[in-house]
């Protein structure tokens, strides 16, 4: 049997059931639950109020996340007054959230805190008030407020005012519950959006190579995307080109200009030959175009298999260390500082470029989060320790190595302090060969070739003083192959006799490009291919001159043919320059 409990206010007179209390909670409960939109439900929860409690209108209004302003969010009756603001203590609404308690306004113009600018603008008249919080655990989300009950007597009863806190209670939970769930929908769509990130970032990094090959990386994100990064990749000629960064902060905007730092060096690392002047181009860009103040820590640069040589350029990072074949190590310092800090000045050529000799060693280059990175004692690895632990690995494989060193760290639950990134570049070791003259740290062949093998690959600056480094390449590599030493001085001379033309007409003398000269044996013959980066030559007016003519020039290139079975001009690289093919047979 439905209850027919009356409620009786102060005034002993009979008021609305209790069970129609009740029923007017339970459908404001079902339509909060079944809801999407929290917004409409507010409205027509504030509708079926002013009717249940017979008012002439009534507003919700809601607190500002700074708890400074409150908005009308819902309204009700012959005067529409949504998004009207006022600030948090302002008239009886702003009292009411205040105090965090309802009242009852029996006369509102005789109350100091009515604001009757709403009643001026709109020609309504408010003659009584009743107005009730919106809070749950003492969170204050807002107020409803009704205005003028309806029938003889205009004002409010306790009653009313009990019915008022109930629903505005039970709004404020549903307010609650609604933004719970808003703030769980935004989190899980930027999860998502961060494991995207992630995957995307996955697969700007190179993949796990074999272990013949001479470098290899590690990176493992701090969060679940990473401001650190590397990549390597092979050039036509055979170079790697390698770099490692570290962009400064966290989160998406480091993940974001890491993208973007990674991407100009793979685009523009396939062209630009000298790692300094690379560096100084992605600068540029960075300054442009970087914002808050964020920068980019790098190391880039070029490694030879063939000479055991890298050239690298050091932005502003963490000093590389070498590990020689003796065991010990060497620090290679920055020159630079970070890239997107200040542009470089017009006149510059790029940035400071270092060369060394690995010689059997291996190169590490690595972030901060190596090395300040906590283990699982709490302490920090440091670079002593860091040194220790390569020592300790040095007879295992490079990529071993590198999983000693992260194995270190306690990234159980993503616990770490930042970024774990580490690049090695190991070389394998110049074997012995028949000793020519020549200056220390000669590019020689690693192993005798087979037939149809590339011998060796050199690249270094077109200038004349840099030639007797080719003239030594050329000659241990044609000795290995087995060729007479009159067949070794006509390759040589005309190899170099090729190099002269390039340094003088090709480059005129424009010290800053580069030659790369790279010999191999092909059946019974030696093919040397020199390349440059020069403008392309027009081939047809190349042509040796006759003997007999003693005017000046015209020589090299008759003499390049009498020692070479054939000197052909390749077609041109796809990414520019000239492409010389000389072949000789092997006697």
């Amino acid at each position: 049997m439905q209850a027919s409990t009356l409620v009786q206010d102060a005034r002993g007179e009979k008021e609305t059931p209790l069970s129609d209390h009740l029923e007017l909670l339970a459908v404001m409960a079902r339509d909060f639950a079944e809801s999407m939109d929290i917004n409409a439900t507010l409205l027509r929860a504030l509708s079926r109020i002013v009717d249940f409690v017979d008012a002439e209108g009534g507003a919700l209004f809601l607190l500002d996340d700074a708890r400074v302003e409150l908005t009308c969010t819902s309204c009700v009756g012959a005067t529409d007054i949504t998004g009207i603001k006022l600030r948090a203590d302002q008239g009886i609404i702003g009292r009411t959230v205040q105090a965090n308690a309802g009242e009852i306004v029996r006369d509102a113009r005789t109350d100091p805190s009515f604001y009757s600018k709403v009643d001026e603008q709109t020609g309504f008249t408010t003659k009584s008030i009743l107005c009730a919080p919106m809070s749950v655990h003492e969170e204050r989300l807002g107020a409803i407020e009704l205005v003028n009950k309806r029938g003889n007597d205009p004002r409010f009863t306790a009653t009313d005012l009990r019915v008022l806190e109930t629903m505005a209670a039970s709004a404020a939970l549903a307010l609650v519950n609604a933004r719970m769930a808003e703030a769980l929908v935004e989190q899980e769509r930027v999860r998502r959006e961060l494991e995207l990130a992630a995957e995307i970032q996955r697969s700007l990094l190179p993949a796990r190579q074999d272990g013949a090959f001479p470098i290899h990386g590690v990176n493992f994100p701090a969060r679940i995307v990473s401001g650190d990064f590397f990549d390597f990749f092979t050039l036509p000629d055979g170079r790697i080109c390698f770099n490692l960064g570290d962009v400064s902060g966290k989160g998406m905007d480091a993940a974001l200009l890491m993208a973007k730092t990674a991407s100009l060096y793979r685009c523009l690392g396939k062209s630009a030959r000298r790692p300094g002047r690379l560096l100084a181009r992605i600068n540029a860009e960075i300054c442009e175009t970087s914002t808050r103040g964020m920068f980019v820590t790098m190391v880039g640069g070029l490694y030879d298999p063939a000479t055991g040589i890298v050239r690298f350029s050091n932005a502003g990072h963490e000093p590389p260390l070498l590990h020689g074949s003796d065991g010990t190590f060497q620090s290679l310092p920055a020159e630079s500082p970070p890239l997107g800090i200040v542009p470089l000045p017009a006149n510059a050529a790029g940035f400071p470029e270092a060369e060394i000799q690995l010689d059997g060693g291996t190169l590490y280059i690595f972030t901060d989060g190596v090395t300040e990175g906590y283990l699982e004692g709490g302490a920090t690895l440091q670079v002593e320790g860091f040194k220790e632990v390569i020592r300790h690995h040095a007879d295992r494989p490079v990529a071993d190595r590198l999983d000693a060193v992260i194995n270190l760290f306690n990234r159980r639950d993503g616990a770490l302090r930042d970024d774990l990134t580490v690049l090695a570049i190991d070389d394998g070791g110049p074997v012995e060969v028949r000793q020519t003259a020549r200056e220390p740290n000669v590019a020689a062949p690693r192993s005798t070739p087979p037939v149809g093998e590339r011998l060796c690959v050199i690249t270094v600056p077109a200038r004349a003083d840099r030639l007797k480094l080719i003239r030594d390449a050329v000659t241990d590599a044609a000795m290995l192959s087995g060729c007479g030493e009159e067949t070794v001085r006509d390759l040589v001379l005309a190899v170099d006799e090729a190099c002269q033309n390039v340094i003088r007409h090709a480059y005129s003398g424009n010290e800053a490009g580069d030659m790369v000269v790279d010999v191999r044996r092909e059946d019974d013959e030696i093919v040397v291919l020199l390349r440059d980066f020069a403008a392309p030559v027009d081939v047809t007016k190349v042509k040796p001159r006759d003997i007999d003519d003693v005017k000046p020039g015209g020589l090299g290139t008759y003499l390049m043919q009498q020692c070479m079975d054939e000197v052909t001009f390749m077609p041109p690289p796809a990414d520019g320059g000239n492409l010389l093919r000389m072949a000789k047979k092997i006697n």
